[in-house]
C-alpha cells in the first residue's frame, strides 16, 4: 500500500530549478504529482489523459472551449491533447495531479 500525504508533497515544492511540480509516485501507466503553480499557469497540452483533484485553492479552469470555477475537491479531467490551464487562481492553489494511460489518450466509451 502506498499513501500520499499533500503535507509532504509541499516539501518538495519548489523543485531545484524552481519547478512548481513534483514527481511523488508512479505504478504501470499511472503517474502521480503534486502541482502548485504560483502567478500563471505555464502548462501545454499533456500526451496523456489527466485528471486533477484540487486540494486548496479556488479559481477558473479553461479546457478546451470551456471555462469553469473550481475549489476544493474539485475532481477536474484532462483530455489527452486538450489545451487547458488554471486562471485568475488564489495563490495557495495547490493540486494532486493523476496522468494515465497510452500516449494519446484512452478512447471514450463507446467509440470504435
Amino acid at each position: 500500500m502506498t499513501r500520499l500525504r499533500a503535507e509532504e508533497a509541499f516539501q518538495k515544492l519548489p523543485g531545484p530549478l524552481g519547478e512548481r511540480f513534483a514527481s511523488v509516485f508512479s505504478h504501470g501507466t499511472l503517474a502521480v504529482e503534486f502541482y502548485a503553480p504560483r502567478g500563471t499557469d505555464p502548462q501545454s497540452p499533456h500526451t496523456r489523459d489527466e485528471i486533477y483533484v484540487v486540494v486548496e485553492g479556488a479559481g477558473w479552469f479553461l479546457c478546451g472551449s470551456e471555462r469553469l470555477p473550481f475549489g476544493p475537491g474539485d475532481v477536474l479531467f484532462v483530455p489527452a491533447g486538450t489545451v487547458h490551464r488554471f486562471e485568475d487562481f488564489s495563490e495557495n492553489l495547490a493540486l494532486w495531479v493523476f496522468f494515465y494511460g497510452p500516449e494519446g489518450g484512452e478512447a471514450p466509451a463507446g467509440s470504435s
